[in-house]
């Protein structure tokens, strides 16, 4: 699991009922990670992910394969483009899900991985830089190994970091640019995730005024568990968390937050954030 530390504008909004309300859109700049390392083998005309979920292990030929288990597709192929570089794409059925390019650095130290996702209206490209954490295998390819992502360099379309929620007195509704949306009650019961192909179930428990207790799972596994708190002090808002879909929502403090491109493990975020309302500095919630 990964964490960052990044800021976050809360653009105009038409009301504001609660100290969650608006639109919130994340910054990476100055981020910071933690967490583990993600893990790669590309040997004897085999791909292995092992920052997939579930592992992900198919011939590196070019061809799309069946896979099954994956929440968000039912095909992948992967292929080596030469020395330096992998590339490996997903499918669901029929239809292109991700497009993923794996470079390593000449002296085999960075790694840089661009992605491409159609789970919106439109492609959302993003760019994840990591640092070699484990060496290859003796014979493997130079990707193979354990990388530990880095927020210096990464990157992600804005549509990918874009949430807008609203608040009432028992529920908090959630919509995003790339079509997922839920509307749950603070009740502690489970509600669908609309939109979102892995069918994910959301959670909600009120804590206090500016905290929520958001619980996501996938056909019965926790996928996450996470307090969400907003505070508002000296014109700024801290702390955010990102959902399931790399799509973020408010928190306050630095709190873990998960980020994550649909069929990869999630990645453990602390974000801080800046409120703006209209042309001029909210000053209260």
């Amino acid at each position: 699991m990964k964490g960052i530390t990044a800021l976050f504008t809360l653009v105009p909004a038409l009301a504001w009922a609660g100290p969650f309300d608006g639109t919130w859109v994340g910054r990476m700049e100055g981020s910071t990670v933690t967490g583990k390392p993600d893990t790669y083998l590309v040997a004897n005309g085999e791909f292995t992910c092992g920052a997939c979920y579930p592992e992900l292990k198919i011939k590196a030929d070019g061809r799309d394969q069946k896979v099954v288990g994956h929440s968000y597709y039912d095909a992948a192929s992967a292929k080596v483009l030469d020395a330096q570089r992998v590339e490996m794409s997903t499918r669901a059925a029929g239809k292109l899900w991700a497009e993923h390019t794996y470079t390593v650095s000449a002296d085999g130290k960075t790694m840089t991985e661009e992605f491409v996702s159609y789970q919106g209206l439109s492609p959302s490209k993003g760019k994840l830089m990591y640092s070699r954490a484990a060496p290859s295998p003796a014979g493997a390819h130079v990707l193979s190994g354990s990388w530990q992502v880095m927020a210096a360099g990464s990157s992600m379309s804005s549509d990918l970091l874009t949430v807008t929620y609203v608040e009432s007195a028992d529920g908090l509704k959630m919509t995003t640019p790339t079509g997922q949306s839920f509307d749950a009650k603070f009740d502690g019961k489970e509600y669908l995730t609309a939109g979102d192909p892995g069918k994910t179930m959301v959670s909600l428990k009120r804590v206090d005024a500016r905290t929520i207790q958001e619980t996501d799972t996938q056909y019965g596994r926790l996928q996450d568990s996470n307090k969400r708190r907003n505070m508002l002090s000296h014109k700024r808002l801290q702390g955010l968390r990102q959902r399931v879909t790399p799509n973020v929502t408010p928190t306050s403090g630095l709190t873990a937050a998960t980020i994550a491109t649909p069929g990869r493990l999630p990645r453990d975020l602390s974000l801080g954030s800046q409120l703006v309302r209209g042309p001029s500095v909210c000053q209260g919630a």
